[in-house]
């Protein structure tokens, strides 16, 4: 007679040891059904009862068999804001790959954390779906340690921290691109570049910015801190903290903003003071959603492969679902580059 599989292999060191369901069952003094019930994410188990048996499986190390992980058929797609075009962009790279997978994608958002609360892991856990991506978000540890218990597959997409070597991300040449959108402005002829950043919090707003500092930095030019604004990624940032920078007695000639939406802000701010782009202010964006053809004039900005970014981690959140065995973390940034159009040009009297 062939005996039980064991429901999850852990490693220590380089021996192997298996523990079954009913082994932490026992150890934390419930029934196996009841450990069942917390795996699949059911809400019918005291909070008491649910924390003891989640931190024996973490403990343990406990990783569900994806042959025994029934899957729904589903992306969960979570967003740290989900109120932009930005977001439309990152969408519709997810339902590319979704839609030839034959699957459906739910989506949901973190209300502003950069990390979802324990209800959202926990109906990510009733679900089952193939796989989750996070966007400018990430997990803590608990989360993390619940996806993985369930064999259920994760990748972070433009990670707003570090998100770890053992955590797959797929993000974007920030850096290079707040360098090249200020290399722009400066072989244009401007000295006197501002910029506007998102949350200093996030390692994407900070790339851009560390960019901008070392063109500013190789071409000789000072550094000014008073013409570095800090804001978020929304137009109403941009539109406030354009205001301070244009009313300044020494304004800039140009400013590099953190994102088109930021860059939106600054034109109505130079609209409202009687500036003229780029007559008497040039701009730059960071982004290149579509609505950066549109405006008048149109914005020069830096091109982040959005719909590409979203494929590429729904496409590698798919592959970690089929593995057989643990994937080595992969990390991938994708290209961004400058587009040049109508917003920029030389300063006045040059």
């Amino acid at each position: 007679m062939t005996s039980p599989q064991p429901a999850e292999t852990r490693t220590r060191g380089r021996g192997t040891q298996t523990a079954t369901l009913a082994e932490i069952a026992r150890e934390a003094g419930v029934s196996a059904p009841t450990v069942s019930k917390v795996l699949n994410g059911r809400a019918d188990v005291a909070p008491a009862t649910r924390s003891r048996v989640e931190e024996l499986l973490r403990s343990h190390g406990y990783r569900r068999r994806r042959a025994e992980a029934s899957r729904s058929p589903l992306i969960d797609l979570v967003f740290h804001e989900l109120e932009s075009a930005w977001a439309m962009e990152v969408i519709r790279g997810v339902e590319n790959v979704a839609r030839d997978a034959g699957l459906s994608v739910v989506l949901s958002e973190s209300a502003g954390r950069l990390t979802p609360g324990r209800t959202w892991a926990d109906q990510v856990a009733a679900r089952r779906p193939h796989g989750v991506i996070l966007v400018l978000s990430g997990l803590d540890e608990s989360g993390r340690a619940l996806l993985t218990s369930r064999s259920i597959p994760f990748v972070v997409m433009d990670p707003a921290g570090d998100p770890g070597t053992d955590v797959p991300s797929i993000g974007a040449t920030n850096w290079q691109g707040g360098l090249a959108a200020t290399r722009h402005l400066i072989d244009l002829g401007h000295t006197r570049i501002g910029a506007i950043s998102g949350p200093s919090r996030m390692m994407c707003s900070r790339a851009r910015i560390d960019g901008y500092r070392a063109a500013l930095e190789t071409a000789g030019l000072p550094v000014d801190p008073g013409l570095i604004m800090t804001g978020d990624f929304h137009h109403e940032a941009g539109y406030r903290q354009g205001l301070a920078l244009l009313r300044r007695e020494d304004r800039p000639t140009a400013v590099f903003a953190g994102n088109d939406l930021q860059a939106l802000g600054l034109y109505e701010a130079a609209r409202e003071l009687g500036l003229r782009i780029p007559e008497d202010l040039s701009v730059v964006g960071f982004d290149d959603l579509p609505v950066a053809r549109w405006v008048g004039p149109p914005l020069t900005t830096v091109r982040q492969p959005l719909t590409e970014m979203a494929e590429a981690a729904a496409k590698l959140v798919l592959d970690l679902g089929r593995g057989e065995d643990p994937v080595a973390a992969t990390r991938v940034e994708l290209a961004t580059s400058l587009v040049v159009r109508s917003s920029t040009g030389a300063p006045a009297g040059t």
